[in-house]
């Protein structure tokens, strides 16, 4: 049985969430609070496998109240977004960044069938979260003795600088956990990234645009919600929009395209890793971060086969090791890596020798 505890501020919302968990027999709501103050009250006395957080409250918000839980007492949390407006939706990607798992729409009650949609797609995602062992989260304060994003790496880069290939994209992918690591990589890029990069994150629908403005403000890199035949830019990252697959074409154009789910997703990174290996590969660099399941692992595999440099992210620095660690398994990763490691191979490898151009 999981035990959900469930912080919202609403009575309606409350009792909302309490009726459809409780509607799954495998689900216990053991507690509600009204506020961050609450819910780590309740932590002292109830032990939940997950918790829905709820925003904006009084006293203490869903933001603070994730970093407080993930410092103390660290526990899986889902929010649970009643707005995908700009200030709930830049306060939902600061709770991620304090530790927070995923987001998830609350679930609309007026249609039938938008709310049998929005419930199943809480419930799948609490029963996951609660599955995963998170750790305690630490001040953003470096910890001594931890090598910077530029030292050690001779031994991850190895004999590339003597064989580098020009570079004319990179291709990320992500689910669980992976905004955060979005922002460290891409804030440790230079403003003079030579490559444009495209990006693939599972999320719920509606937070795309929100998750681009979060990540671009964050990271200070350029981000942008991609359009159809649009020609990727040198030191822009391209967002696959909701609900949309995204690809590269021959003509380095970005494809959207509507086609069937891949691995249960859309978009899906597979889709994009594939295309990228089709129409620039050996040129492409693949990236893969944490996430459940495998999307994106047997086409990073595609993509290094086709002569890429590809890269997956290391299990200590993975909320989830599900999708790296299934590339890591086929022989899809050339390099294993944490994050901040990632940007700096990711800078070396794009960097041209003698200041030629890429």
């Amino acid at each position: 049985m999981i035990k959900a505890l469930i912080v919202e501020d609403s009575p309606v919302a409350r009792e909302f969430l309490t009726y459809i968990l409780t509607s799954d027999p495998d689900i216990e709501v053991i507690g509600a609070a009204r506020n961050g103050a609450e819910a780590l009250a309740l932590l002292k006395s109830h032990k939940p496998d997950v918790i829905t957080m709820d925003i904006h409250m009084p006293i203490m918000d869903g933001f603070e109240a994730t970093r407080r839980i993930m410092e103390t007492t660290p526990t899986p949390i889902v929010v649970v977004s009643g707005s995908v407006g700009a200030t709930e939706v830049a306060s939902t990607f600061r709770a991620l960044e304090a530790g927070a798992l995923a987001v998830v729409r609350r679930p609309l009650g007026g249609d039938h069938e938008a709310f049998e949609k929005g419930a199943a797609e809480l419930l799948q995602t609490i029963k996951l979260m609660s599955e995963i062992k998170v750790v305690r989260r630490i001040s953003h304060a470096s910890s001594n003795g931890t090598p910077g994003p530029g030292e050690n790496l001779s031994s991850e880069l190895g004999s590339i600088c003597e064989t580098k290939k020009k570079t004319r994209l990179i291709v990320i992918g992500a689910s669980t956990g992976g905004p955060p690591v979005f922002q460290e990589i891409l804030s440790e890029l230079p403003r003079d990234f030579p490559v444009p990069i495209l990006i693939v994150q599972h999320m719920a629908a509606g937070f795309s645009q929100g998750f681009a403005e979060w990540l671009s403000g964050a990271s200070r890199f350029p981000v942008h919600i991609a359009m159809q035949d649009e020609i990727p830019l040198p030191g822009h990252a391209y967002l696959a929009p909701d609900e949309i697959h995204m690809g590269i074409d021959s003509g380095f154009r970005i494809t959207l395209s509507a086609h069937p789910p891949e691995n249960g997703l859309r978009p899906s990174v597979s889709y994009l890793f594939r295309t990228a290996a089709e129409t620039v590969s050996p040129n492409a660099i693949g990236v893969l971060l944490t996430g459940m399941g495998r999307d994106g692992a047997r086409e990073l595999k595609y993509m290094k086969d086709k002569g890429s440099i590809t890269i997956a992210q290391d299990e200590e620095s993975a909320v989830v090791h599900g999708m790296p660690g299934e590339a890591i398994k086929l022989g899809g990763a050339s390099h294993i890596l944490p994050p901040k490691k990632i940007a700096a191979l990711l800078d070396t490898l794009t960097k041209s020798p003698q200041g030629e151009q890429l």
